[in-house]
């Protein structure tokens, strides 16, 4: 293991977090060969891209926690509180029943393509839709229980599950649905990152080489800062169905590697 095999790997990461494409099928992929890495050091570069996120929408937060004299942040700030509550519950009781995540490629494979063929769909119905916007409840608790189903089910995509249950239920804004997403995904995806890591902590199991994880965890901001920044922007003009057809043929690669037996 190198440095450069972190700033890769932090790369990977920083690009594949928050497009809608799967960043546990890319880093499966990319462990395979450049080695596995601790539960520690994948939840700290993935910090790294949280980081990004919430940089990006500083003002945005600000203004939510600060503004609460206008009603219109209020119930925004109400409905990220509710489907960020009920991703905690819920991702509380999948711990206490013992659900682990698959650690081979074969389920990531087929949430690959069966998630794209699903975005294509999903993004058609949606075209059909009134321009909307708003945020409505309905669209909060979607958005929560998606973020479940993607925690479950490695290789959904956190963000293609939770902006595309927002833009069905209501939200059918392209750049609406995904603020959202994005916006529930940061406490969430900080309070993931703290239970893991004091899990490992507790369990006396944190023994890194912090310089290595320190590389991935910046790289892993700088990339997605810039990755997120470029999104936010192309789905101004442009569906995600470019994403979909990237999920499909590089779910349809790793199965030809599966097949012959170069991942496993």
């Amino acid at each position: 293991m190198t440095y450069f095999d972190d700033v890769l790997l932090g790369v990977i990461e920083g690009i594949t977090e928050f497009l809608p494409i799967s960043s546990t099928g890319h880093l499966l992929l990319a462990e395979h060969w450049l080695g596995a890495r601790s539960d520690t050091y994948n939840i700290v570069i993935q910090a790294g891209a949280i980081l990004a996120v919430t940089l990006i929408y500083w003002r945005r937060i600000v203004e939510l926690l600060t503004n609460w004299s206008d009603p219109d942040n209020r119930d925004y700030l109400l409905k990220l509180t509710l489907a960020f509550l009920i991703t905690a519950v819920l991702g509380l009781i999948v711990k206490k029943l013992g659900v682990e995540l698959p650690t081979t490629i074969q389920p990531v494979i087929w949430a690959l393509i069966i998630g794209g063929i699903w975005m294509i769909a999903a993004e058609a119905l949606a075209a059909r839709l009134p321009d909307s916007a708003r945020i409505t409840l309905r669209v909060a608790v979607a958005v929560g229980l998606a973020q479940i189903v993607a925690g479950v089910f490695p290789g959904t995509s956190r963000s293609a599950a939770t902006i595309f249950a927002a833009m069905l239920l209501g939200t059918s804004n392209r750049a609406a649905a995904t603020e959202f997403a994005f916006l529930v995904g940061i406490p969430t995806m900080y309070a993931a990152s703290a239970y893991e890591l004091l899990k490992q902590v507790k369990g006396g199991g944190v023994s890194e080489d912090w310089t290595a994880v320190g590389i991935a965890f910046v790289v892993s901001t700088v990339v997605a800062f810039v990755v997120v920044k470029w999104l936010l922007g192309f789905i101004q003009t442009h569906r995600f169905t470019s994403f979909a057809i990237y999920r499909i043929a590089f779910g349809a690669l790793l199965l030809a590697l599966s097949t012959a037996g170069l991942v496993g």
